[in-house]
């Protein structure tokens, strides 16, 4: 059997505003576990937070860079509106009485496909979420986190795309990216590279939107799993042919990375499923301290001066 050279989603970055409200929210509110606290690399006066399961597996990492108090962003076509979690059908009603008891605002629950029940909400920032509540997701959720294993996220279920039409885009997950139209429904398209919870790209058509803009409370960018640096180059290879002007291959330190905007204008980016989040921090102790990439290790000292002190408290 061929090796595919996409299996899914890989992590999802989203822009924040208040770094320990984002903490408290993602690792208190909904559970999930702080695998790595750095720095964005390109700008290492910001944290980079990634949030997953227990050791940070592709298909359950949200990423998150708190840039402090910039504009705010809008929800829009040519952007990636909405991340949805997996978690475990029998959990719906500890799910809705979770949210109230935080004040969060949430949408009555809905079914959207079948054996699918979601209700949506937002962070502190107004980024939107999602929790589908579903019987086909054979992972195990963060364990020893806020919330009772049987309850617990699991990691990704899809996310959620606006664009003016779907075509262009679902060429490219297609004939680049191995993704598969798998279902429909109305103006949603669904598409996958492997199906199953953690990585169903959504597309909805919606012309009559606006262009979302970039800022706190909104989606940065998608990113696909590939195996290695040689499945990752031949991804790149098509990407080119295609004439999206990918970027060099630029190395994260937990990934290699890939990035170039689809035709609609999200940022999709192709990340290597390895070397993950151990090569610096044993699993008992993932992101429990401030890890740097090597270039910025010997101004350790001005960066830690420059970011906010954070603490994790687990709800």
């Amino acid at each position: 059997m061929t090796e595919k050279k996409i299996t899914g989603i890989h992590h999802i970055t989203a822009i924040a505003s208040d770094p320990q409200r984002n903490i408290d929210f993602y690792t208190g509110v909904l559970g999930l576990r702080l695998v790595k606290k750095t720095v964005n690399f390109d700008a290492p006066d910001v944290y980079h937070f990634y949030y997953g399961n227990e050791i940070g597996e592709p298909g359950t990492i949200l990423t998150f860079f708190p840039f402090g108090d910039i504009q705010k962003g809008r929800r829009g076509k040519g952007m990636l509106n909405t991340i949805t979690f997996s978690v475990p059908l029998s959990s719906l009603e500890f799910w809705q009485k979770r949210l109230k008891n935080y004040n969060i605002i949430s949408q009555p629950a809905q079914q959207r496909f079948d054996n699918e029940i979601v209700i949506c909400f937002a962070d502190p920032d107004g980024l939107n979420l999602e929790l589908v509540f579903n019987d086909k997701d054979l992972r195990t959720g963060f364990t020893y986190g806020s919330i009772p294993p049987e309850n617990s996220i699991k990691g990704f279920y899809s996310a959620e795309i606006w664009e003016e039409g779907y075509e262009l885009t679902a060429g490219l997950l297609m004939e680049q990216l191995e993704h598969k139209l798998i279902a429909e429904k109305g103006n949603r398209f669904r598409f996958a590279a492997n199906d199953t919870p953690g990585n169903y790209i959504d597309i909805l058509c919606l012309p009559d939107s606006l262009r979302g803009i970039g800022g706190n409370g909104t989606v940065h960018h998608i990113a696909f799993s590939t195996p290695d640096k040689t499945t990752q180059k031949d991804v790149r290879a098509k990407i080119l042919d295609r004439r999206l002007n990918p970027t060099p291959v630029i190395d994260r330190q937990y990934f290699e990375s890939v990035y170039f905007r689809e035709p609609g204008g999200v940022l999709f980016e192709i990340a290597t499923a390895i070397p993950g989040f151990m090569v610096d921090e044993k699993k008992d102790h993932l992101g429990e301290n401030l890890k740097l990439p090597p270039q910025y290790e010997t101004h350790r000292k001005e960066i830690e001066k420059i970011l906010v002190p954070v603490r994790l408290n687990v709800a």
